[in-house]
Order: C-alpha cells, then sequence, then structure tokens
C-alpha cells in the first residue's frame, strides 16, 4: 500500500479498442469507391482548371498565382494519394488511412473552395475598368472572362 491510498486496478483488456484498419481497398479496386472516385475528379478537373488558367493572361497574378498553385498542388497530390492506393503502398504503411483519406479530402476541398472564390472574385470583374496608357479598357477581355468563367465552373464542380 502507498503512502496516498489503495493503489487502482490495472485497466481490463476486454475494453480496449483494436487498432485502427484499412476499410479502403488497395489496387485497382479502390476505383470503385467514393474516395476513388473524388480523387480521380479531382485529377480530371484540377488538371481542367490548370489549362484553362494557363491559357489566361493572368491580369491579376497575386490572385490567380494562388489559383494556379491550388490546382496543380492538388493535381499532383491526388496522383500521389491515388498512386498509394494503386500501388498497394497502404498495407505496407502503418497509419490511419480512414483518417488520413477524409483530411486530405476535407483540406483538398477547402483549398479549392477558396481558389473558386478567388477567381469567381476576378471573373466579377470583368465589367472594370481601369486607365491603361491613357485610355479606359475593361480589366479582362472577353476572351479572359470567357476562360474565367470556365475555370470558375470547373473549381465549383470540384468543391460540392
Amino acid at each position: 500500500m502507498s503512502a496516498g491510498g489503495p493503489v487502482p486496478p490495472p485497466p481490463n483488456p476486454a475494453v480496449s479498442f483494436p487498432a485502427p484498419r484499412v476499410t479502403l481497398p488497395a489496387g485497382l479496386a479502390i476505383l470503385r469507391t467514393y474516395s476513388g472516385a473524388f480523387v480521380c475528379l479531382e485529377i480530371l478537373f484540377g488538371g481542367l482548371v490548370w489549362i484553362l488558367v494557363a491559357s489566361s493572361n493572368v491580369p491579376l497574378p497575386l490572385l490567380q498565382g494562388w489559383v494556379m498553385f491550388v490546382s496543380v498542388a492538388a493535381f499532383f497530390f491526388s496522383l500521389l494519394f491515388l498512386g498509394v492506393f494503386l500501388s498497394g503502398m497502404v498495407t505496407q504503411i502503418n497509419a490511419n488511412w480512414n483518417l488520413l483519406d477524409f483530411a486530405y479530402h476535407f483540406t483538398v476541398f477547402v483549398f479549392y473552395f477558396g481558389a473558386f472564390l478567388l477567381e469567381a472574385a476576378a471573373t466579377s470583374l470583368h465589367n472594370l475598368h481601369c486607365n491603361m496608357t491613357m485610355s479606359v479598357q475593361p480589366l479582362l477581355s472577353n476572351n479572359q472572362y470567357n476562360i474565367n468563367v470556365a475555370a470558375t465552373g470547373q473549381y465549383l464542380k470540384i468543391s460540392t
């Protein structure tokens, strides 16, 4: 007996919870799950937004630079994430893949939604006129406006 009172009994091993396991399939079976479908859509639409933003003249470089960073980074991380599942490495790496999958999709959603808002803000400046070399011209030409509308629509598809 210790001076502070009785010692508590050891914990009951029957109450402990099992270690987390991967419920997502490895290999090509991942493509038949919602997670695999989301990653494939992120790759497809992320690449499309990447192309659309790169094809515009980028009149607002700071704003559209972030949009470009999000689409390129999410494109490559989605490829990496899908590659880990397709190669079967999820069975080799001891991690809670269900939590990592949720955290990955949530983070990509937040980044894509923020980029969508920035791209929509840039697109809304279509009718804003600015003084460029002594003549007042719209900030976005009609071609840039159409490309930004398409990129904004793709972001909206990804983030919802």
